[in-house]
Formats: structure tokens, sequence, C-alpha cells
């Protein structure tokens, strides 16, 4: 248990959030699934906390990585997430969604002060969004805790940060490429931002504009296209820890369409939103699949092929 504790990733947070949104997601076809990507979420959300009490310095090293830190958020976001499987304890869920929201807010200022402040467009990368943009999920969480409001006010910043985050990372992206391969999965993390902000708006206000939603749901089209285009490639990588870069960006997409296709003018898009439930849940397996086998130490089947034809 002790090896498992030492390799596990501080970016596996992203897999424990995309497991807990996927369990809200898939609810609909029955609690099983639910109970099921929610109890992986809370299994990996365990193994983080171990070893956050375990190696407490191991935390302040992640800090020194510009992708490991920015990738961090993805624990409080999941909590967010987490405290919607409480809401028959609203006490409790409130406390455990509010606590989320600021350890997302604390996080927040500490990237702000050691990347922001001291900024270099080479150390921008697409997980970027997760720090800022990602608090919206507690837009998407509030409602179910009768936080809705607050979650209006969430929702507004985390769009604002997109708009203005966006031309950074695809001028860096696009423009200065020349990202090395552990931090090449986060590409995937580029159509997240425009999905998670028309799942939220959507979520947190009663009315919507349809004219944002138009706006929201055209450009989460267009990124979800333009990475499923990559993701081939992506895959044919070595794993790394960056993987989780795979889950949580397509699940939110799911949930950003399934979303959309409930209000009247937009139910054209169910099919899509199938199909992204499908895509989703594929890779949530997949990738973790992939952290069991590296926890575990075990070779990948692929991977093993791959060292064959080398040899």
């Amino acid at each position: 248990m002790g090896d498992i504790i030492k390799k596990t990733p501080y970016p596996i947070a992203g897999l424990m959030l995309a497991c807990a949104t996927l369990g809200n997601l898939l609810a609909i076809y029955g609690s099983f699934f639910r109970y099921l990507f929610g109890a992986l979420a809370f299994c990996i959300l365990a193994l983080i906390l171990i070893k956050v009490i375990v190696m407490p310095k191991s935390l302040v090293t992640a800090f020194e990585n510009p992708v490991v830190a920015s990738v961090l958020p993805t624990f409080s976001m999941g909590l967010m997430v987490l405290s919607t499987y409480f809401t028959s304890f609203i006490l409790f869920a409130n406390v455990m969604w509010f606590s989320a929201v600021l350890l997302h807010l604390i996080l927040m200022a500490v990237f702000t002060f050691k990347y922001i402040l001291n900024f270099d467009i080479k150390a921008v990368f697409p997980s970027y969004f997760v720090v800022y943009v990602g608090l919206v999920v507690g837009s998407i969480s509030a409602p179910a805790i009768g936080q809705q409001s607050i979650g209006q006010v969430i929702f507004w910043f985390g769009f604002l940060s997109y708009l203005v985050l966006l031309p950074f990372v695809l001028y860096r992206v696009i423009k200065i490429k020349a990202m090395q391969p552990p931090a090449l999965p986060t590409l995937v993390i580029l159509t997240a931002p425009a999905s998670l902000c028309l799942a939220g708006y959507i979520s947190s206000f009663p009315q919507p504009n349809n004219a944002l939603i138009y706006f929201l749901s055209g450009l989460a089209f267009v990124m979800f296209v333009a990475v499923a285009i990559k993701i081939p490639n992506l895959l044919k990588s070595e794993f790394y820890p960056s993987f989780s870069a795979f889950t949580f960006p397509f699940v939110i997409t799911a949930v950003a369409f399934k979303n959309l296709s409930s209000i009247n003018d937009f139910y054209g898009y169910m099919i899509f939103a199938r199909f992204l439930e499908i895509w989703a849940t594929i890779m949530v397996i997949y990738v973790v699949i992939r952290y069991l086998m590296f926890l575990l130490s075990l070779e990948f089947p692929i991977a093993q092929t791959k060292k064959k034809q080398a040899n």
C-alpha cells in the first residue's frame, strides 16, 4: 500500500473529478452507475488525502511544476461535485461545498502569485483554464445544495476568465508549441472551458439567454472536434499522470450538451449528447484501467507490444 501511495500522482485528482461527474451524468440510467463511479471518485480522494498526510512535502514539490500546479484545483472541483452526493444531509453537503470553493480560491491565489505575477508565455498550458474557469464547477453543483445565486456569480467569474485566458493559451499552443510529451495530454483540456461554462450557465440560470447559449455551444462544439481529431495520436503515447486530462473535458462536454438538449429550442442536440455520454464513459474507463496498471506496476498490453516491436 505504501508503494501505491508513493506512486499516486496529484494529477489523478482530474480522474476523481471525472468519475464523480460521470456518476451524476449516468444516474439517469440507474443508481448503480452513480454509486460505481462515485465510489471510484471517493477511492481516489482517499489516496490523495493519505498522500498529503504522509508525504506533505510532495504537495510543495507539485507546485514547482506549472502543469501539475495548474491541475491541482481539480481536487477542489472534485470535492464540489462529490458534495452533491450528500444532498440528503444538506448541512454536510453545504459545508463540503463551501470548503471546496474556499480551497479552490486558495489554490488559485497561490498559483496566481507563483505563475501569473511571474508570467512566462512558455510556461502557459491549457491546464491554466483549470485554475480559473474550473471554479465554474461550483455553478453546476450549486443548485443541488441550494446555492444557485452564488453559482451565478461564480459563472460570470469563470466565463470572463475564459475570455481573458483563451488568446494566451491559443497563442502558446498554436504559435510556440514545443510542449514536452508529459504535457501533451493537457491539449484535451481545450475542450473543457466552453463546455463547463455552458453547463454552469444552464444549471445556475433559470432563464438563460439564447445568444450566450449559441456562443458557448458553438465554441464547445468546435473545441471538441479540434481535440477529437488529435485523440488517436495522443493515446499512442506512453502513460503519463496527465492522462487524467482525457477524462473530465469529455465528461463535462457530455454534461453540457445533455443540459442543452433539455431546453426545448435545443432538443435536437439529444443524439449528439448521447454520443458524448458513450465517448466520455469509454475514456474514463480507459484511463481508470491505465492508472490501475500504473499504480500496480503492471504493463499495459499495447505498451508490451511496442516494446517487442522496438526490440
